[in-house]
Protein backbone atom coordinates (compact mmCIF):
# COMPACT_ATOMS: atom_id res chain seq x y z
CA UNK A 1 0.00 0.00 0.00
CA UNK A 2 1.60 3.25 -0.86
CA UNK A 3 2.00 6.39 1.19
CA UNK A 4 -0.73 8.72 2.03
CA UNK A 5 -0.69 12.42 1.43
CA UNK A 6 0.85 14.98 3.45
CA UNK A 7 0.23 18.47 4.53
CA UNK A 8 4.00 19.07 3.12
CA UNK A 9 3.25 18.24 -0.64
CA UNK A 10 0.05 19.98 -0.18
CA UNK A 11 2.50 22.90 0.39
CA UNK A 12 2.69 23.39 4.13
CA UNK A 13 5.94 22.68 5.85
CA UNK A 14 4.82 22.34 9.90
CA UNK A 15 8.70 21.84 10.66
CA UNK A 16 10.08 24.51 8.69
CA UNK A 17 7.67 27.25 10.51
CA UNK A 18 8.95 25.44 13.59
CA UNK A 19 12.23 26.04 13.31
CA UNK A 20 11.71 29.51 11.96
CA UNK A 21 9.97 30.58 15.28
CA UNK A 22 13.12 28.82 17.23
CA UNK A 23 15.92 30.82 15.18
CA UNK A 24 13.75 34.05 15.95
CA UNK A 25 13.49 33.35 19.21
CA UNK A 26 16.61 35.57 20.29
CA UNK A 27 15.94 38.80 18.32
CA UNK A 28 11.94 38.64 19.78
CA UNK A 29 13.25 38.04 23.23
CA UNK A 30 15.19 41.20 23.10
CA UNK A 31 12.36 43.38 23.20
CA UNK A 32 10.92 41.79 26.52
CA UNK A 33 10.85 43.10 29.71
CA UNK A 34 9.68 41.45 33.36
CA UNK A 35 5.92 42.06 32.08
CA UNK A 36 6.00 39.79 29.51
CA UNK A 37 5.19 36.63 31.47
CA UNK A 38 4.86 33.79 28.82
CA UNK A 39 8.12 32.53 26.05
CA UNK A 40 7.56 32.27 22.49
CA UNK A 41 5.10 29.45 20.79
CA UNK A 42 2.05 28.62 23.63
CA UNK A 43 -1.43 28.71 22.57
CA UNK A 44 -1.71 32.48 24.28
CA UNK A 45 0.51 35.23 25.41
CA UNK A 46 0.81 36.66 28.90
CA UNK A 47 1.85 39.97 29.75
CA UNK A 48 1.40 41.47 33.28
CA UNK A 49 -0.09 45.08 34.35
CA UNK A 50 1.95 47.26 36.66
CA UNK A 51 -0.93 48.22 38.29
CA UNK A 52 1.26 50.67 40.83
CA UNK A 53 1.68 53.04 37.96
CA UNK A 54 -1.69 53.74 37.23
CA UNK A 55 -5.08 54.64 39.09
CA UNK A 56 -7.82 53.60 36.85
CA UNK A 57 -6.10 51.99 34.02
CA UNK A 58 -7.57 51.78 30.47
CA UNK A 59 -6.23 49.64 27.55
CA UNK A 60 -6.42 50.88 24.27
CA UNK A 61 -6.29 48.57 21.26
CA UNK A 62 -5.46 48.73 17.10
CA UNK A 63 -5.39 46.21 14.42
CA UNK A 64 -4.07 47.29 10.74
CA UNK A 65 -1.94 46.21 8.33
CA UNK A 66 0.81 48.04 5.67
CA UNK A 67 -1.56 47.50 2.89
CA UNK A 68 -0.47 47.73 -0.82
CA UNK A 69 3.47 49.16 0.01
CA UNK A 70 4.20 45.39 0.51
CA UNK A 71 3.75 44.74 -3.19
CA UNK A 72 6.74 47.74 -3.62
CA UNK A 73 9.12 45.33 -1.28
CA UNK A 74 8.52 42.22 -3.44
CA UNK A 75 8.61 43.78 -6.37
CA UNK A 76 12.13 45.11 -5.42
CA UNK A 77 13.18 42.19 -3.24
CA UNK A 78 13.64 44.60 -0.23
CA UNK A 79 12.10 42.98 3.02
CA UNK A 80 13.80 45.01 6.08
CA UNK A 81 11.29 47.94 6.70
CA UNK A 82 8.06 46.97 6.56
CA UNK A 83 7.76 45.09 9.62
CA UNK A 84 8.45 48.68 10.78
CA UNK A 85 5.77 50.33 8.85
CA UNK A 86 3.29 46.86 10.46
CA UNK A 87 4.21 48.21 13.92
CA UNK A 88 4.13 51.82 13.60
CA UNK A 89 0.65 51.92 11.64
CA UNK A 90 -0.68 49.99 15.31
CA UNK A 91 1.48 51.93 17.46
CA UNK A 92 0.59 55.62 16.07
CA UNK A 93 -2.93 54.84 16.42
CA UNK A 94 -2.84 54.34 19.82
CA UNK A 95 -0.50 57.21 20.41
CA UNK A 96 -3.73 59.19 19.05
CA UNK A 97 -5.42 58.76 22.23
CA UNK A 98 -2.83 59.26 24.64
CA UNK A 99 -1.88 55.30 25.31
CA UNK A 100 1.69 54.57 25.92
CA UNK A 101 2.06 51.27 23.99
CA UNK A 102 2.75 47.57 26.07
CA UNK A 103 2.77 45.06 23.44
CA UNK A 104 2.29 43.82 20.18
CA UNK A 105 1.43 41.02 18.39
CA UNK A 106 2.40 39.96 14.28
CA UNK A 107 0.84 37.71 11.44
CA UNK A 108 2.52 37.04 8.69
CA UNK A 109 0.68 34.93 5.69
CA UNK A 110 2.31 33.62 3.13
CA UNK A 111 2.52 30.97 -0.21
CA UNK A 112 5.19 29.43 0.85
CA UNK A 113 7.67 30.12 3.98
CA UNK A 114 11.42 31.90 2.75
CA UNK A 115 12.99 31.82 5.99
CA UNK A 116 15.87 34.79 4.69
CA UNK A 117 12.63 36.92 3.58
CA UNK A 118 10.32 36.21 6.58
CA UNK A 119 13.40 37.15 9.07
CA UNK A 120 14.30 40.38 7.03
CA UNK A 121 10.26 40.94 8.29
CA UNK A 122 10.58 39.69 11.70
CA UNK A 123 13.72 41.87 12.14
CA UNK A 124 11.75 44.58 11.26
CA UNK A 125 9.11 44.10 13.63
CA UNK A 126 11.66 44.00 15.99
CA UNK A 127 13.28 47.50 15.51
CA UNK A 128 9.46 49.18 15.27
CA UNK A 129 8.71 47.58 18.72
CA UNK A 130 12.32 48.70 19.99
CA UNK A 131 11.36 52.09 18.84
CA UNK A 132 8.26 52.13 20.37
CA UNK A 133 8.86 50.71 23.36
CA UNK A 134 6.35 47.83 23.96
CA UNK A 135 7.45 43.71 23.91
CA UNK A 136 6.61 41.22 20.74
CA UNK A 137 4.93 38.87 22.70
CA UNK A 138 3.37 36.63 20.26
CA UNK A 139 2.12 35.97 16.65
CA UNK A 140 1.18 33.62 13.73
CA UNK A 141 2.98 32.45 10.84
CA UNK A 142 0.69 30.79 7.70
CA UNK A 143 1.71 29.12 5.00
CA UNK A 144 -1.41 29.62 2.61
CA UNK A 145 -0.75 28.34 -0.90
CA UNK A 146 -4.05 28.49 -1.77
CA UNK A 147 -4.35 31.56 -1.17
CA UNK A 148 -1.29 33.60 -2.18
CA UNK A 149 1.69 32.83 -4.89
CA UNK A 150 4.75 31.41 -3.97
CA UNK A 151 6.55 34.98 -3.48
CA UNK A 152 3.72 36.96 -2.07
CA UNK A 153 2.63 37.57 1.69
CA UNK A 154 0.54 39.77 4.06
CA UNK A 155 0.80 41.39 7.42
CA UNK A 156 -1.27 42.56 9.77
CA UNK A 157 -0.37 43.49 13.21
CA UNK A 158 -2.00 44.31 17.06
CA UNK A 159 -1.54 46.63 19.42
CA UNK A 160 -2.29 46.99 22.85
CA UNK A 161 -1.79 50.06 25.19
CA UNK A 162 -2.19 51.76 28.20
CA UNK A 163 -3.82 55.17 29.20
CA UNK A 164 -5.10 56.84 32.67
CA UNK A 165 -9.10 56.94 31.82
CA UNK A 166 -9.00 60.64 32.74
CA UNK A 167 -6.27 61.13 30.41
CA UNK A 168 -7.24 59.91 27.32
CA UNK A 169 -7.18 62.41 24.84
CA UNK A 170 -10.48 62.32 22.72
CA UNK A 171 -10.58 65.76 20.94
CA UNK A 172 -13.48 67.04 23.62
CA UNK A 173 -11.09 69.78 24.66
CA UNK A 174 -10.26 71.19 21.68
CA UNK A 175 -11.68 74.95 21.19
CA UNK A 176 -11.09 78.13 18.77
CA UNK A 177 -7.92 79.92 18.78
CA UNK A 178 -5.79 76.27 19.39
CA UNK A 179 -3.31 75.33 16.55
CA UNK A 180 -2.40 72.83 14.79
CA UNK A 181 1.21 71.44 14.89
CA UNK A 182 2.31 68.93 11.64
CA UNK A 183 5.03 66.44 13.11
CA UNK A 184 7.55 65.93 9.71
CA UNK A 185 6.59 62.12 8.19
CA UNK A 186 9.72 59.73 7.01
CA UNK A 187 7.86 60.05 3.31
CA UNK A 188 4.47 58.60 1.96
CA UNK A 189 4.50 56.19 5.66
CA UNK A 190 2.23 53.23 4.16
CA UNK A 191 -0.69 55.05 2.89
CA UNK A 192 -2.00 56.19 -0.85
CA UNK A 193 0.32 52.77 -2.27
CA UNK A 194 -2.59 51.87 -4.18
CA UNK A 195 -2.69 54.74 -6.05
CA UNK A 196 1.45 54.86 -5.95
CA UNK A 197 0.59 51.36 -8.16
CA UNK A 198 -1.33 53.12 -10.85
CA UNK A 199 0.93 56.25 -11.39
CA UNK A 200 4.43 54.24 -11.70
CA UNK A 201 4.96 51.33 -13.60
CA UNK A 202 6.90 48.33 -12.24
CA UNK A 203 10.07 49.46 -13.21
CA UNK A 204 9.81 53.15 -12.15
CA UNK A 205 8.66 51.22 -8.72
CA UNK A 206 11.88 49.28 -7.98
CA UNK A 207 14.02 52.56 -9.12
CA UNK A 208 11.99 54.66 -6.71
CA UNK A 209 12.11 51.74 -4.05
CA UNK A 210 14.24 53.06 -1.82
CA UNK A 211 12.54 56.33 -1.27
CA UNK A 212 8.97 54.09 -1.29
CA UNK A 213 10.05 51.96 1.30
CA UNK A 214 11.06 54.47 3.74
CA UNK A 215 9.83 53.46 6.92
CA UNK A 216 6.67 54.81 8.73
CA UNK A 217 8.07 56.96 11.67
CA UNK A 218 7.44 55.97 15.08
CA UNK A 219 6.61 58.62 17.25
CA UNK A 220 5.91 56.98 20.37
CA UNK A 221 8.77 58.93 22.40
CA UNK A 222 7.92 62.01 20.71
CA UNK A 223 4.24 61.92 21.77
CA UNK A 224 4.68 60.70 25.22
CA UNK A 225 7.04 63.48 26.20
CA UNK A 226 4.81 66.39 24.61
CA UNK A 227 1.97 64.55 26.67
CA UNK A 228 3.63 64.60 30.14
CA UNK A 229 5.30 68.31 29.15
CA UNK A 230 1.79 70.05 27.59
CA UNK A 231 -2.07 70.08 27.37
CA UNK A 232 -2.78 68.22 24.17
CA UNK A 233 -6.25 68.73 22.83
CA UNK A 234 -6.24 66.07 20.14
CA UNK A 235 -4.24 64.11 18.18
CA UNK A 236 -4.57 62.63 14.90
CA UNK A 237 -2.33 59.97 12.79
CA UNK A 238 -2.40 61.11 9.11
CA UNK A 239 -2.79 58.17 7.35
CA UNK A 240 -5.56 56.75 4.91
CA UNK A 241 -7.91 59.41 4.64
CA UNK A 242 -5.36 62.05 5.28
CA UNK A 243 -6.76 65.62 6.19
CA UNK A 244 -10.32 65.40 4.80
CA UNK A 245 -11.12 61.85 6.84
CA UNK A 246 -8.15 61.15 9.98
CA UNK A 247 -7.77 64.41 10.90
CA UNK A 248 -11.51 65.48 10.91
CA UNK A 249 -11.80 62.63 13.23
CA UNK A 250 -10.61 64.45 16.92
CA UNK A 251 -12.86 67.66 15.75
CA UNK A 252 -15.89 68.48 17.52
CA UNK A 253 -18.79 68.92 15.14
CA UNK A 254 -19.49 72.52 16.13
CA UNK A 255 -15.53 73.78 15.40
CA UNK A 256 -13.85 73.43 11.57
CA UNK A 257 -10.24 73.31 10.65
CA UNK A 258 -8.01 75.87 8.88
CA UNK A 259 -5.10 74.16 7.02
CA UNK A 260 -2.53 76.33 5.18
CA UNK A 261 -1.06 74.07 2.71
CA UNK A 262 2.33 76.56 2.11
CA UNK A 263 3.47 76.47 6.02
CA UNK A 264 5.59 73.75 5.16
CA UNK A 265 7.63 72.38 2.57
CA UNK A 266 6.06 68.91 0.89
CA UNK A 267 8.83 66.44 0.24
CA UNK A 268 9.49 66.00 -3.24
CA UNK A 269 8.17 62.29 -3.87
CA UNK A 270 4.29 63.94 -3.56
CA UNK A 271 5.10 66.33 -5.98
CA UNK A 272 6.25 64.05 -8.54
CA UNK A 273 3.13 61.88 -7.96
CA UNK A 274 0.73 64.54 -8.40
CA UNK A 275 2.64 65.51 -12.13
CA UNK A 276 2.99 61.94 -13.27
CA UNK A 277 -0.72 60.80 -11.97
CA UNK A 278 -1.87 64.67 -12.82
CA UNK A 279 -3.73 64.18 -9.62
CA UNK A 280 -5.64 67.39 -7.92
CA UNK A 281 -4.51 68.93 -4.67
CA UNK A 282 -7.72 67.63 -2.75
CA UNK A 283 -7.17 64.04 -3.48
CA UNK A 284 -3.07 64.81 -2.38
CA UNK A 285 -4.68 65.88 0.74
CA UNK A 286 -7.60 63.41 0.86
CA UNK A 287 -4.67 60.23 -0.04
CA UNK A 288 -1.24 61.45 1.17
CA UNK A 289 0.41 62.54 4.77
CA UNK A 290 2.26 64.99 2.40
CA UNK A 291 4.86 65.20 4.24
CA UNK A 292 2.89 65.50 8.33
CA UNK A 293 2.52 62.28 9.80
CA UNK A 294 1.29 63.61 12.83
CA UNK A 295 -0.77 66.59 13.98
CA UNK A 296 -1.23 68.02 17.84
CA UNK A 297 -3.79 69.82 18.80
CA UNK A 298 -2.42 72.33 21.25
CA UNK A 299 -3.04 75.97 22.65
CA UNK A 300 -1.51 78.85 20.86
CA UNK A 301 0.70 80.11 23.60
CA UNK A 302 2.14 76.83 23.59
CA UNK A 303 2.87 76.32 19.75
CA UNK A 304 6.22 77.42 19.91
CA UNK A 305 7.52 75.55 23.27
CA UNK A 306 5.61 72.36 21.26
CA UNK A 307 8.44 72.74 18.60
CA UNK A 308 11.49 73.54 20.31
CA UNK A 309 10.66 70.63 22.80
CA UNK A 310 10.47 68.45 19.23
CA UNK A 311 13.21 70.12 17.46
CA UNK A 312 15.57 69.89 20.52
CA UNK A 313 14.64 66.54 22.32
CA UNK A 314 14.24 64.40 19.16
CA UNK A 315 15.33 66.25 16.13
CA UNK A 316 12.01 66.45 14.40
CA UNK A 317 10.92 68.99 12.10
CA UNK A 318 7.43 70.88 13.20
CA UNK A 319 5.02 73.48 11.89
CA UNK A 320 2.00 75.52 12.53
CA UNK A 321 0.08 74.19 9.82
CA UNK A 322 -3.34 75.57 10.67
CA UNK A 323 -6.07 76.56 13.13
CA UNK A 324 -9.24 75.87 15.42
CA UNK A 325 -12.21 78.11 13.99
CA UNK A 326 -15.94 78.53 14.35
CA UNK A 327 -17.38 77.66 10.60
CA UNK A 328 -19.37 75.62 8.83
CA UNK A 329 -16.91 74.43 6.27
CA UNK A 330 -15.60 71.81 8.79
CA UNK A 331 -12.32 71.87 6.91
CA UNK A 332 -10.91 74.07 4.70
CA UNK A 333 -6.98 74.11 2.90
CA UNK A 334 -6.31 77.14 1.52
Amino acid sequence: MGRGLTYKQAGVNIKQADRFIKNISRIVRSTHNPQVLTRLGGFGACFGLDKKQYKNPVLVSSADGVGTKIKVAMLSHRHETVGIDLVAMNVNDILAMGARPLFFLDYIAAGKLNTGKLTQIMRGIVTGCKQAGCALIGGETAEMPIIYKKDEYDLAGFCVGIVEKNEIITGAKIKPADVLIGIESSGLHSNGFSLVHRVFTKSEIIKLAKELLRPTRIYAASILSLKKKFSLHGIAHITGGAFYEKLMRIFPKQYSVRIEKNNWPVPPIFSLIQRRGKIKDKEMFRTFNMGIGMVVVVKARDAKAVRAHLRGNFKLKSWVIGSVVKSRNRIEII
